[in-house]
């Protein structure tokens, strides 16, 4: 059993990295148990281990008296001359002797393999936990071996990684059998084993991806100022050069666009905007928003506020599709944004729109109301105005409004 106790303990040495002196101190305080259990709390033992050789001894150490009161600690001089006294040990030395492990009994022995048992599972469990706590925020790269309801189950060197539902990217599918990379963001120690969560949806996958793919962040060169994501959607990054003679920008999008595709791939084809960062908040803002054209940008630096007035025809292209542009961007920036729209002189549209073009949004009655009046074209019901409109028979304040807003968005989307 000694040989194979140390080989075990050894092995783990070799595949686990675990610190040759931690576990030949744990072998020792099993085997002690085992003596003390036998001998009692007060024995005197020594227990010497060597992980090299794959030895165990142990020793125990007994008074030499002419009559024995207590046998665990105490030998009587008869019985040391029976065994050979070959030291010529007297009444009051002390006798060490070695103890053999058939000398505990069956019972102490499936004791101590039971306990040894026991404090391997824990020492791989502290393995499994600090290898992974060292590397939080970093991208692991496993197999999918198992998709539930609400998370997935990733193998990685033989370890369980999970990749919950909130931390992956919306959308995506996963298969099992497939290679994933996401990374390490939490590591929580249970009564079963270290938890490993792993995450492709957190903004330091994204930093880490920009790092892989793009040398110059990696180099320290190019930093990363900020993120702001909507996982597999969209999201804005904000990059800095330390470097006069390299622009930010194009090193991170890369010749054709090639760096940046790679990781746009990565994620489920997420729409990134790689933007300069600047300490000037309005110089930030606007480029935050780009590609709208912004008119005038009012700053409340104390409240981090900030007024945008843009013309009717950007207010669609700063808000973007379901308000995403706009709250990456306050994201981004730490700034609340407000719009004010401003309208755009009728004389600035470039093109008229025919009101016949508009006879399915406008609907087969109220084209008919504004053909019957006179209004063959869009701008002529743009100039007339809602009070104009509102001398027609039918049609209300309220009514009238609807129809110039509506003629107003037909206009912005030409635009």
């Amino acid at each position: 059993m000694n040989l194979d106790i140390v080989e075990s303990f050894a092995q783990m040495v070799r595949e686990k990295g675990v610190d040759k002196d931690v576990l030949a101190g744990i072998i020792e305080e099993i085997f002690g148990l085992l003596v003390r259990k036998k001998y009692g709390e007060e024995a005197k033992y020594d227990v010497v281990v060597n992980m090299d050789k794959g030895d165990i001894e142990i020793f125990l150490e007994r008074e030499i008296v002419e009559e024995v009161t207590d046998p665990n600690l105490q030998i009587s001089i008869g019985e040391v001359n029976k065994r050979g006294n070959d030291e010529g040990l007297e009444v009051g030395d002390d006798y060490v002797e070695t103890l053999s492990l058939a000398s505990f009994g069956r019972r102490l022995i499936t004791l101590a393999k039971q306990s040894l048992n026991q404090k391997i599972r824990e020492i791989e469990k502290d393995v499994v936990y600090n290898e992974y706590k060292d590397l939080l925020g970093e991208i692991v790269v496993g197999d999918i071996y198992q998709t539930r309801k609400n998370d997935i189950l990733v193998n990685h060197n033989k370890n369980e990684l999970i990749l919950p539902r909130n931390e992956q990217i919306p959308y995506e599918r996963y298969k099992k059998g497939e290679t994933i990379r996401a990374i390490v963001k939490e590591v929580k120690k249970g009564n079963s084993g270290p938890a490993i969560i792993i995450s492709r949806s957190d903004n330091m996958f994204l930093r880490r991806l920009f790092e892989i793919e793009i040398p110059e962040i990696y180099d320290g060169i190019i930093e990363i100022k900020a993120i702001a994501r909507k996982p597999g959607e969209r999201a804005k990054v904000a990059v800095e050069s330390h470097d006069d003679r390299i622009d930010a920008v194009g090193a991170c999008v890369g010749m054709k666009g090639v760096r940046i595709h790679a990781i746009v791939r990565e994620l489920n084809n997420e729409n990134i905007d790689v933007i300069n960062y600047s300490e000037d908040p309005l110089i930030f803002i606007q480029k935050a928003l780009a590609p709208a054209k912004l008119k005038k940008i009012e700053l409340d630096e104390d409240a981090k506020k900030a007024v945008v007035t843009a013309d009717s025809d950007q207010v669609s292209l700063i808000v973007g599709r379901n308000g995403v542009n706009i709250n990456l961007a306050m994201r981004l920036t730490g700034y609340e944004i407000e719009i004010l729209r401003e309208e755009k002189p009728f004389e600035e549209y470039e093109e008229d729109i025919e009101l016949i073009d508009l006879k399915e949004e406008l609907g087969e009655d109220i084209y008919e109301l504004l053909i019957n009046n006179r209004y063959d074209t869009a701008l002529e019901v743009l100039r007339a105005g809602s009070e104009k409109l509102q001398e027609i028979e039918g049609l209300d304040e309220k009514k009238s409004n609807e129809i110039i807003e509506l003629i107003k968005s037909q206009f912005e989307e030409e635009e």
